[in-house]
């Protein structure tokens, strides 16, 4: 190939690349190619393939067509997107089938306190901390459990409780126990089950309740069951109350994340957060809560979070959120509702 010829490639390559962000990486992460969007033929191929990777089976050939259609549209929003973000990308997940309304009925839950401690910032255990690592991992430390899936119940929050628990446990003990979010959503009164709670409401009643069982003696079921009484022998995992991080500020909670993993509050609403594939989000959202979450970490310019919709959803079950956004509320409301358990050496 002559220079000229080569010069034209190459500058024609980095048009391509510029035009098409996502398509600068395995094409395996997103799921599509640019040729499966070229006839109706290769989209529907696309659609055949993308439900034997996740083993959809439909009813009928009307609930088929349907699922077609949305799928469709969500590819469309994905593509859309790809083409014009850079700092992160979005894939066709599990999700892909289904309609934003349909996502956001599902795979949500988080009820907000009205009534919340906004100015907590006499009781936030680490106050008076002034020096934190530039950067933590829990996941690295041995402090988090394996991603769970909630499956299409409202029990994010009970989710986002168990992992924090489940991080200072290990904190404090060494040991690391997958703790059982079922207890929660059949025993806790205080909340509603697979139809919305809050955390901080679980961690108190953990704490009344003497404790907590694990996972292997009170597995998930994805639907509201009848509180096993009769498991009160087995062995429990205790904290002895919970703290919440000051409202609203984001050096506050990062004082905290560097001492534990915490449970957090944020709008996952989003379309883009429905498809999140991987990056550092930093996407249109707002600070309504509606879905309970835990931060396991940070870096320099995002927060690491660990999401309750399987190890598929995300960077294998996590999302690196923006930090550092000059918003007081955080990206997606995040630094609005934090809390964390704490448990007694």
């Amino acid at each position: 190939m002559s220079r000229p010829l080569q010069t034209i490639f190459y500058l024609t390559l980095i048009a391509f690349l510029a035009a098409y962000p996502a398509f600068a990486r395995d094409f395996s992460i997103i799921g599509y190619s640019p040729d499966d969007l070229s006839s109706e033929e290769k989209l529907h191929d696309l659609f055949v393939s993308w439900m034997s990777k996740h083993l959809k089976i439909y009813n009928s050939l009307e609930e088929k067509l349907i699922r077609f259609e949305a799928f469709k549209d969500n590819l469309k929003h994905i593509d859309e997107r790809n083409k014009r973000v850079s700092s992160y990308w979005l894939g066709l997940n599990e999700f892909a089938d289904l309609t934003h309304k349909e996502f956001k009925n599902k795979y949500l839950g988080l009820k907000v306190a009205e009534n919340r401690n906004v100015d907590s910032s006499e009781d936030f255990t680490y106050r008076d901390v002034t020096n934190i690592p530039k950067s933590v991992d829990w996941r690295k430390k041995g402090a988090v459990a394996p991603v769970k899936n909630q499956g299409a119940c409202g029990s994010c929050w009970a989710f986002s409780t168990v992992a924090a628990v489940e991080g200072i446990n290990q904190i404090v003990t060494g040991n690391l126990s997958s703790l059982s979010e079922q207890q929660l959503v059949d025993c806790d009164i205080s909340n509603n089950g697979c139809s919305g709670g809050l955390m901080d409401n679980a961690f108190k009643f953990i704490v009344t309740n003497g404790g907590l069982h694990k996972e292997e003696d009170y597995p998930y079921l994805m639907e509201e069951g009848t509180c096993e009484t009769k498991k009160e022998q087995m062995e429990v995992v205790t904290i002895n109350g919970h703290r919440d991080v000051p409202q609203n500020d984001e050096a506050s909670l990062l004082k905290a994340l560097a001492h534990q993993p915490i449970s957090v509050g944020i709008q996952a609403s989003g379309r883009d957060f429905q498809f999140y594939s991987g990056g550092v989000f930093d996407g249109p959202c707002g600070t309504m809560l509606d879905h309970g979450v835990a931060a396991v970490g940070y870096g320099s310019d995002y927060i690491i979070v660990r999401n309750s919709w399987g190890p598929k959803w995300g960077e294998q079950g996590y999302i690196r959120m923006k930090r550092n956004t000059r918003h007081r509320e955080g990206l997606c409301g995040i630094n609005k509702m934090a809390s964390y358990p704490i448990k007694n050496k």
